[in-house]
């Protein structure tokens, strides 16, 4: 009987595969942290006998070669990926048995990558799902502009292909089981559901229910910014990796953590943005443990400064630490578990800033000396913004504190948390912020007058 279990990784938007049968099994694309592949198949009492990846990835570091070496797996990889380890190089329409009755076939679909391939997944003959990694998603496709900007339009064009090649060969009871597309940035478009088939998608997926210019016309105009640290997976991945190290990071103290803060490195909190905002050490910058930590610290920290980690306990310490090692932050300069009272030296004073609704705001604005200041994306903005208000995105704002006009800024989003980043980062700078917790569907209801941008 065929297993199919989901290796979900939250934080990047991304899931894993372990599947197969009594005895054997293969891992799709596992994230770098493998003790959780290995975990589910001894959960399962299987061998991993193959582990394979649909493509390089441009945004996480893969646990594919290390995996590999852990259990003597083979280390199935798209023969046109160029990369600097041994692996098994992997052609359209090859086959590989994984257990009595169980095998897979390669599909090569292009688009997300020029060697992208799909792994349909065949009991005793009929494909029964289809690892689909960033060709076709549920409700889209993975974006084609990853790779090279020169390629985008062709990669586009063979992404429209590739799905309908899916949709073609394979019957509509296969699962779709995609790596992308549950809020990572190499989704082309917004993403629904946990689950779907070939049938389903043959139905509502723009890219089969559209004829190829209109679908890549507007998947293109769609197209959401490129976190910055993705331009470090790629090479990453196709150097091959190193073990990642999950040990604990030698234990700072308040006068370290002074010391590093003078030094002009990243000190991040990563308490929830009610406690930071009610008391912090000054110069420390807030991204929660429990939001999307992997994805906006990579995106923002210049690559390869070094970072120390405040965190409540031991425990959300090493959770930060295991997000952290996903996308290439591997190793914490330092780290202190406890609160601000103990990172800082006796008798020196907490910094701390104020929390608001669109309402409070509403009540403010417009006022002489007031900054609106805007953290969305371009794409978010373009629906609804408001006036007056001074536009900066999140991933931008550390490199352009300077734009921020003099007064005192409410700095919002579109829910808190990227609000939150940015209000720890202008806080920082010296400046008087309060930072906008609340949803932006809100703010024409409390009384701000909106524009579209």
């Amino acid at each position: 009987m065929v297993f199919v279990d989901t290796i979900e990784v939250a934080g990047l938007g991304n899931r894993g595969y372990l599947a197969g049968g009594a005895r054997t099994a293969v891992a799709v694309d596992p994230p770098r942290d493998v003790d959780r592949v290995l975990a589910a198949a001894a959960r399962r009492g299987v061998r991993i006998s193959q582990v394979v990846e649909t493509h390089i990835h441009n945004d996480y570091v893969t646990g594919g070669l290390e995996l590999a070496r852990l259990t003597g797996a083979a280390y199935l990889v798209p023969a046109g990926a160029t990369v600097s380890f041994a692996r098994t190089p992997v052609h359209d329409g090859d086959r590989t048995a994984i257990d009595a009755g169980l095998a897979l076939r390669a599909l090569a679909t292009p688009g997300h990558t020029p060697h992208h391939t799909a792994y349909a997944l065949e009991e005793n003959g009929t494909a029964v799902a289809v690892f689909t990694g960033g060709s076709l998603l549920i409700g889209t496709v993975g974006r084609p502009d990853l790779v090279e900007p020169r390629l985008t339009g062709s990669l586009a064009r063979a992404q429209h292909a590739s799905a309908h090649r899916l949709a073609a060969e394979l019957p509509d009871t296969a699962r779709v089981l995609p790596t992308h597309g549950f809020g990572s940035f190499c989704s082309a478009g917004r993403t629904g559901g946990d689950e779907t088939t070939i049938g389903k998608e043959k139905a509502s997926n723009d890219a089969l229910t559209q004829e190829s210019d209109t679908f890549i016309t507007r998947m293109l105009a769609g197209l959401d910014d490129i976190p910055a640290y993705y331009a470090h997976m790629g090479p990453a991945n196709s150097a091959g990796p190193a073990p990642v190290d999950l040990t604990a990071p030698a234990p700072a103290d308040a006068e370290e953590i002074a010391a590093r803060l003078a030094a002009g490195e990243w000190v991040v909190d990563l308490r929830s943005r009610i406690a930071f905002a009610e008391g912090h050490v000054a110069g420390t910058y807030n991204f929660e443990a429990d939001g999307q930590l992997a994805t906006y610290l990579a995106w923002l920290i210049p690559w390869g400064k070094p970072v120390t980690l405040l965190a409540e306990s031991a425990r959300q310490l090493a959770a930060a630490q295991r997000e952290l090692v996903r996308v290439g932050i591997d190793r914490p300069a330092a780290a202190a578990a406890g609160g601000p009272s103990a990172w800082t030296s006796e008798g020196a004073a907490l910094a701390a800033f104020p929390r608001a609704g669109f309402a409070d705001l509403a009540a403010r604005h417009p006022a002489q000396g007031l900054v609106v200041l805007d953290v969305r994306r371009a794409a978010e903005r373009a629906a609804g913004c408001v006036e007056g208000s001074v536009h900066i995105p999140l991933h931008t704002l550390h490199r352009r504190l300077g734009e921020v006009p003099p007064g005192e800024v409410w700095v919002h989003c579109a829910g808190g948390m990227r609000a939150a980043i940015a209000a720890s980062l202008l806080d920082a700078a010296g400046r008087d912020v309060v930072a906008v917790d609340d949803s932006f569907t809100v703010a024409e209801a409390a009384g701000l007058p909106l524009r579209t941008a």
